[in-house]
């Protein structure tokens, strides 16, 4: 399939890789078949897009909340998982939205509402984490810069 996209111009995403969101992502029901993809110049290891198939001008910026938070691992409710099947530890992958605002050392991941995607299952769902353990806007900024310099 051959999207246009606002953020990569038009990319082609084999429908194998498409991420079915059952209920879609909080703020955006309606949006429920994503692509995870990456800028092939920056690698795998930094800032990736969820692409909505359905309206290609739509994608957020995610990235794994381990790069940022090395302890990140927060308790989800089973009950909240199960749209996307059973999860097996090896093909479960969490991320997190992030916040780019103009401001760039303002930027932000939320670390309440991570998405949870089943990989075998090529299912996914954002939940909300219960407590004030993990912050909606966690700052990266210098975070990222330290790890770019090597620290």
């Amino acid at each position: 399939m051959r999207i246009n996209t606002k953020v990569f111009g038009e990319i082609e995403i084999a429908d194998d890789k498409i991420i079915h969101f059952p209920s879609g992502i909080i703020g955006f029901p309606e949006l429920t078949d994503f692509a995870l993809v990456h800028d092939e110049e920056k690698g795998v290891g930094s800032i990736h897009w969820l692409q909505s198939i359905q309206e290609p001008a739509f994608a957020m910026p995610v990235m794994d909340p381990l790069l940022v938070q090395p302890e990140y691992n927060p308790e989800v409710d089973d009950e909240l998982l199960k749209p996307i099947g059973k999860l097996d530890p090896e093909e479960m992958l969490v991320m997190v939205t992030v916040t780019v605002p103009s401001d760039l050392t303002k930027m932000s991941v939320n670390l309440r509402g991570p998405i949870v995607i089943n990989a075998a299952e090529k299912k996914a769902c954002q939940v909300i984490v219960d407590g004030e353990e993990y912050a909606v806007k966690f700052p990266i900024y210098d975070i990222l810069n330290a790890k770019k310099a090597g620290e």
